[in-house]
């Protein structure tokens, strides 16, 4: 028995601990229990809470935790360094070695195999060593000591603090990407978990449960990974719901998870900002990244496009920042082509965007709603033009290739499908039966795409309600969805569990 606790204890590379995995609620129980008991011990509670999401983040990435534990020391000492500098010049240097030192550290794991490819040199192994979450913590340990250099934050004194700012688990895997000032001064506070919060971090967890553990895992495992897996043996109509079905899956997956680890942080007594909000009601591509993973959003226009000049040197400097902060912000989700791609086509759309509005006369900060006809074109054209850049980010290669003797599909072959293969003269007869395959899975896409489209207040209504109910209906929900999961038997990794 001792032997089985400790294998379930220890890192398994084969099943790193996720939070929808059966194991967590388990910790998690154990990490919330301590934590109340120790409410009124500041240090003791943090420690405690530090202690558990280290553990949590070994199981998930094993011994890499010692990076996440170099960039907490480092960015500390260096944050305190930049406070006490005396001129402008050494707190530019101090800035720009810990910039250097968290970005070398980013680079090595995730871009060295990468690089190394583009001049001919064989570079192994890197990305299978790659720490899980560590593009997250390192652009929040940056931004932090920005901020500290740009005097919008003081840097903590307390080493306690600041590492468990970087490490609160499960933020730490997969975000929203944390601000110092938005999360330190709660620290300090005393813990407090109101009624509200407790009502409210159930339903985030609830709803965040069924969007990644029902929603997106059974229209991904029954559907999109079957098209996308081989798209040159379906038609055109097939490749273009599936495409459709990848917007919705992805975004259920990633929300779901913010969802998740917000609502948990709640439970805890912290308050995390949302990171998404329903991004394909968007009707611009420079409202959808309003929308859109909201964290890596501001991230990128705090701490790379002002860095870059912002839009303070004219329109075509501007248009220039935004194309390369794009571009970059797509290489941040990985080391490849077709990231880099996604990343310039969206730079793309919010340069064309930005002409069209001064064309047009409009203010690009308060634009002006359209007519109702016009907003759901611009929906409609907009979420288009997303799920055609989605296509180039859930395909390995732009073009396909052999590999290993079996030809893989990219991205121009899903294309090719859409717009050449579409197959209009047997579309009824190929639908009747593509419906009786995808039955189940369509269904629950079409339920995903109608919640989406629920408007906020209704959103609002329902949360605050639930809220308001009897402590133990919160159990009830809670053992309906793990019910619901346990029946359909569908597991997924979560998408942006790699990035």
């Amino acid at each position: 028995m001792l032997q089985a606790i400790g294998d379930i204890l220890q890192f398994d590379p084969s099943s790193p601990l996720m939070i929808s995995s059966g194991l967590f609620p388990w910790l998690f129980l154990v990490m919330a229990v301590g934590a109340a008991l120790l409410r009124k011990a500041r240090a003791a509670r943090l420690l405690w809470l530090l202690v558990c999401s280290y553990y949590c983040y070994y199981k998930t990435t094993g011994w890499a935790l010692v990076w996440l534990m170099a960039v907490t020391v480092s960015d500390w000492l260096i944050a305190m360094a930049i406070a006490r500098a005396a001129s402008t010049t050494l707190k530019r240097t101090l800035v720009a070695v810990s910039v250097t030192l968290d970005l070398s550290l980013l680079a090595f794991f995730k871009y060295a195999s990468f690089f190394a490819g583009m001049v001919g040199v064989t570079f192994v192994g890197f990305d299978v060593l790659m720490p899980v979450g560590i593009s997250f913590y390192v652009f929040q340990s940056i931004g932090y000591t920005v901020d500290v250099y740009r005097g919008r934050v003081e840097p903590t004194r307390s080493l306690l603090d600041y590492a468990f700012f970087l490490a609160f688990f499960p933020q730490l895997v997969m975000g929203p990407i944390l601000r110092a000032g938005d999360m330190l001064p709660q620290l300090r506070r005393p813990a407090t978990v109101t009624r509200s919060m407790l009502g409210i971090g159930v339903w985030l967890v609830v709803c965040g449960l069924f969007k990644k553990a029902v929603l997106a895992d059974f229209i991904g495992a029954n559907f999109v990974n079957r098209v996308f897996a081989d798209p040159l043996h379906s038609p055109g109509i097939v490749n273009l719901l599936a495409t459709y079905g990848y917007a919705f899956k992805l975004y259920l997956d990633f929300s779901g998870y913010s969802e998740m680890a917000i609502g948990l942080a709640a439970l805890l007594g912290f308050k995390i900002p949302p990171n998404f909000n329903s991004p394909y009601q968007s009707a611009s591509i420079t409202e959808f990244w309003r929308r859109w993973h909201i964290s890596l959003s501001l991230w990128l226009r705090d701490y790379l496009y002002i860095s870059l000049g912002g839009n303070r040197k004219g329109k075509a400097r501007q248009n220039a920042n935004l194309f390369t902060t794009m571009m970059l912000g797509g290489l941040w989700h990985g080391a490849s082509w077709n990231f880099v791609i996604w990343g310039a086509l969206h730079g793309a759309g919010l340069v064309v965007h930005k002409w069209w509005m001064r064309l047009t006369g409009q203010d690009p900060k308060h634009p002006g709603r359209h007519p109702w006809p016009l907003h759901i074109v611009a929906v409609l054209v907009t979420f288009h033009f997303v799920c055609f850049t989605w296509i180039f980010f859930n395909t390995p290669t732009i073009a396909g290739g052999e590999v290993d003797g079996v030809y893989r599909a990219g991205a121009l072959d899903v294309l090719s499908q859409i717009c050449f293969h579409f197959a209009p003269d047997r579309f009824g007869a190929y639908m009747s039966q593509f419906v009786g395959i995808y039955r189940q899975p369509l269904a629950f896409l079409a339920l995903a795409v109608a919640l989406h489209f629920v408007p906020e207040s209704v959103e609002k209504r329902c949360r605050d309600t639930f809220a308001a109910m009897p402590l133990w209906t919160y159990a009830v929900a809670l053992i309906t969805i793990v019910v619901l999961i346990t029946q359909l038997d569908v597991t997924l990794p979560f998408d942006y569990i790699t990035f």
